[in-house]
């Protein structure tokens, strides 16, 4: 199970994949497995938000707004003294959690600040 990460200028049409590369700005597809296990501990964790309501196995939009939401919902996760333990934490895949955040945060950072964008979540 993964979660791809793509940034659409547009609300894309993620029923057709070939459709919506007319819209792709970014992607991120090599850090899935390591992002669902990121946000799968911050269900675990009780983590109440955007985040830990992405769904790891279908597709989830957030607009720019739901973006700059999660954006200070990350700022938080990074406070707390809890969840710095999964931040650090690796991965399956061998990578620091906190790599995985930072690289979400510049997908979030990015399409908050692109008007009508989205970030699409594509889950196994």
């Amino acid at each position: 199970m993964g979660i791809d990460l793509e940034l659409h200028s547009a609300r894309p049409a993620h029923r057709d994949w070939r459709k919506s590369r007319a819209t792709l700005l970014r992607s991120s597809y090599e850090h899935g497995e390591a992002l669902a296990e990121l946000l799968g501990s911050l269900r675990q964790l009780g983590v109440a938000g955007r985040l830990a309501g992405v769904d790891p196995y279908g597709d989830t939009l957030m607009n720019e707004q739901e973006a700059a939401a999660a954006l200070r919902e990350m700022q938080e996760i990074r406070e707390n003294r809890k969840s710095r333990e999964i931040q650090e934490n690796r991965g399956s895949d061998g990578l620091r959690r906190l790599d995985v955040l930072d690289e979400l945060a510049g997908m979030l950072e990015q399409c908050a600040a692109t008007p009508g964008s989205y970030v699409w979540f594509a889950g196994d």
